[in-house]
């Protein structure tokens, strides 16, 4: 199997021959304002990890532009929000850079394009403090600027996967942590514009992933994410504290995960035997069947690219081993 065939097996949930390896960083921001550098740094960790697939980054377009969100005071402005259209900079302006990321990948292996839920594009604009303000004044100002922004999220997924290349998306959902909103909240207030997206981009593509989001050593309500599929989910092990079996039990599908991404940990301080060991570990309890190494969520800066590769280098050893199972 090359890495296309083996991470579409991967995502299908067939037992495959090894166990594929995907960890991520974010572009540091000094490669933000020129795309070809940008680029090049993506292509670079490719090169330098051998990992067996891409999660491509969006960074420089986290914010949502909308000039009516600028220095907001009111829940009610929000109504003042209009959508952006498909020829607006940051819908085309991310298609292009990541024609470019894909174009220059060769077609060797599947890549993911991060796109967020539309509260946390929101959020990114005008910061946590003022979300909740906002929330908790006029839920139904914050769910009309969710679903503006929910519209354009949509043709930058179409023009992510049907123009670009991009083979899914990399759904990153947030603000689910157990002391944010309740259950019933979130299904109101939330929910219906994170499905709009998540339910097109499966329209348009079966190598979707979602990633269910944790920072802050503060765990999710993850039941309140139970009607979100796709094939694969992205789970952090150490904050949502969910080992590999429980996690395939529990969201019934391949699940992608296993290392700590928080800095100090293993992957940041360990030795080459120390992290081979833990890969050994992760593979004998994930098996070869519904099981993706990876990160809790992005690796930070401080962490050698080497540690990544020596991962990456394991896996294909100890995958190899007659007694990992299926």
């Amino acid at each position: 199997m090359n890495k296309r065939e083996l991470v579409k097996a991967a995502f299908r949930g067939e037992e495959v021959e090894r166990v594929p390896v995907c960890m991520w960083k974010h572009v540091p921001q000094e490669f933000w304002a020129d795309d070809d550098a940008f680029v090049k740094c993506q292509i670079d960790f490719y090169k330098a990890t051998d990992v067996d697939f891409m999660k491509l980054s969006g960074d420089k377009y986290f914010p949502w532009p909308d000039p009516v969100l600028e220095n907001i005071e009111s829940a009610e402005t929000l109504y003042q929000m209009k959508p952006l259209g498909p020829d607006h900079p940051y819908i085309r302006g991310q298609i292009e850079r990541t024609k470019k990321v894909v174009a220059g990948l060769n077609g060797e292996c599947v890549a993911l394009y991060l796109i967020f839920v539309p509260l946390s594009y929101l959020r990114l604009r005008i910061g946590y403090p003022k979300m909740m303000q906002f929330i908790r004044e006029n839920p139904d100002a914050m769910k009309y600027a969710c679903n503006v922004i929910a519209g354009d999220v949509k043709l930058l997924v179409k023009g992510i996967i049907e123009e670009a290349g991009a083979d899914g998306i990399f759904y990153s959902v947030q603000n689910g942590e157990v002391d944010r909103f309740t259950a019933e909240e979130y299904k109101d207030w939330i929910e219906p514009s994170d499905k709009e997206v998540l339910d097109y981009a499966n329209s348009l593509s079966d190598m979707n992933a979602i990633h269910f989001c944790a920072w802050e050593d503060i765990p999710n309500r993850l039941e309140s994410w139970s009607g979100y599929h796709a094939p694969v989910i992205s789970w952090s092990r150490y904050i949502d504290v969910m080992d590999i079996d429980e996690a395939k039990k529990k969201f019934g599908a391949t699940v992608w995960g296993g290392f700590d991404n928080r800095e100090g940990t293993l992957l940041y301080t360990g030795t080459r035997e120390e992290i081979e060991a833990e890969v050994k570990s992760l593979i004998q309890q994930g098996g070869k069947k519904g099981y993706i190494l990876g990160s809790d969520c992005s690796i930070h800066d401080d962490c050698p690219e080497e540690h990544i590769r020596w991962v990456v280098e394991a896996a294909r050893k100890y995958s190899e081993h007659p007694l990992i199972r299926g």
